[in-house]
């Protein structure tokens, strides 16, 4: 143990120490004596000091079954390597600790029986990229490996075209701008990122004016690069977050669940004719209703 963590707590030094494994997870390692210091187990709030020798087993990771469910998938484009799904809100993408069924994967499983890349393994299968629970639109789903791999490339790349649309909190003063702002996970919310110089990566949000209400601006923001979160915490940085985004500082929508964003447009190199393929999607019914009561089509 460094000298500058003495009489740091064991669980928050763990949790700096392992950013992949959450705090309360590490509690309970220690609470199930699975954390031993100077050879002896010890509880959570353990304060270090120096020249402590720590001693951590992770148990080894058991693999739920991930069953194949018949959900409404909403398809907009298939063929022999990929398909486009128009995700819903309330839709988990892949799953997770408490999200093994219901999840965009558990549909697709359904839907393509065998024929999705293994690459990220049975919990993500076909899944390239994704996009948060509550945020609706379009994603890329690979059917074999050749195919993932090669848009998986073209990600890394920042060649593939991806646009969003939102409607924020106040008044954009410039009708355009570029937000680059590496983003990390957030220093003390574990469930959260933020804006991290220090151990953050590159991110690149550009965006454009669409139109401008009263208290709110919906506008379309473009990708450069994929960062989670990363259009609810650069929108947050410059005061400007997501309407109904409350775990970024927007106010929540009546009826509505979660940020107002919708991943609208989809566009890359086809992996097998090496065409440019293009895809865009409506906008569902909530940000509809919105941009109704708002006037945005009552006008000229």
């Amino acid at each position: 143990m460094e000298p500058s963590f003495e009489d740091e707590r064991l669980d928050k030094y763990l949790s700096t120490c392992m950013e992949n494994l959450s705090r309360s997870y590490l509690q309970k390692l220690v609470k199930g004596g699975q954390v031993k210091v100077n050879g002896n187990i010890v509880k959570s709030n353990y304060r270090l000091k120096e020249n402590d020798e720590i001693e951590l087993l992770i148990p080894e990771a058991i693999t739920p079954e991930i069953l194949p469910e018949k959900l409404p998938l909403d398809i907009v484009y298939e063929d022999d390597d990929f398909l486009i799904v128009n995700k819903p809100k309330d839709m988990v993408v892949h799953p997770s600790p408490g999200h093994y069924t219901g999840t965009l994967v558990n549909g697709l499983m359904e839907h393509c029986k065998d024929s999705l890349s293994g690459i990220n393994g049975v919990l993500r299968p076909g899944i390239v990229h994704r996009i948060d629970k509550d945020t609706t639109g379009l994603l890329v789903v690979c059917k074999n490996d050749v195919a993932h791999n090669d848009i998986a490339a073209q990600l890394k790349e920042h060649s593939i075209t991806r646009a969003y649309h939102a409607i924020v909190h106040g008044r954009l003063k410039e009708m355009e701008g570029t937000i680059d702002a590496p983003i990390g996970r957030h220093p003390t919310n574990r469930l959260k990122m933020a804006i991290n110089e220090k151990n953050g990566k590159r991110a690149v949000t550009h965006y454009k004016v669409l139109a401008y209400f009263k208290d709110t601006t919906y506008i379309e923001c473009r990708l450069e690069t994929g960062r989670t979160h990363q259009i609810r915490v650069h929108m947050s940085s410059i005061h400007h977050p997501l309407l109904g985004d409350t775990v970024y500082g927007g106010k929540a929508v009546p009826g509505v669940v979660g940020q107002v964003l919708h991943a609208k447009e989809l566009g890359f190199i086809h992996p097998t004719t090496k065409e440019k393929v293009f895809f865009t999607s409506p906008l569902p019914e909530y940000f509809e209703k919105i941009l109704r009561k708002e006037g945005y089509y009552g006008r000229d």
